[in-house]
């Protein structure tokens, strides 16, 4: 499974974020700067984060985002899958496979992805940003 690379600056700024001092403001321009991101690119990933309710976005001169709770609280796997925006890995319905009603491999697949995200679910913002990640990501705020 890849994910895409809206999912991926959106787990990149949840880091950041996370190990910034609580409340601290952060510019859209600063991150995508950061990690090498169109700055439209990480306008549209941090619009949908707010709008899911993870990130406070301040609008105006001295706005920024910022988590809108504790790190503790973001599931990665409810995370990925939101911004994934897609459920399955293959439809078999657009166009019509020829094996639609006779072929295993969607149940397959659908079990492994419930799987992959049930995994994800035992982790947290928190545990995605210990140790040597937390450190790294200091250096990169610098």
């Amino acid at each position: 499974m890849q994910l895409t690379r809206f999912t991926d600056l959106g787990l990149r700024v949840l880091m950041f974020l996370g190990v910034s001092e609580p409340g601290k403001i952060r510019t859209i321009a600063e991150i995508a700067e950061k990690f090498g991101a169109a700055p439209n690119h990480t306008t549209k990933v941090v619009q949908f984060m707010g709008q899911q309710g993870w990130l406070d976005n301040i609008r105006g001169k001295g706005g920024g985002i910022h988590l809108a709770k504790p790190v503790e609280s973001y599931r990665l796997g409810d995370i990925v899958r939101i911004l994934e925006r897609k459920d399955e890995l293959i439809e078999c319905g657009r166009p019509l496979c020829a094996l639609a009603g006779g072929c295993a491999l969607k149940q397959l697949l659908d079990n492994a992805t419930d799987t992959f995200y049930t995994e994800l679910n035992r982790h947290t913002l928190a545990d995605a940003i210990a140790g040597t990640t937390r450190q790294t990501i200091i250096r990169l705020q610098k």
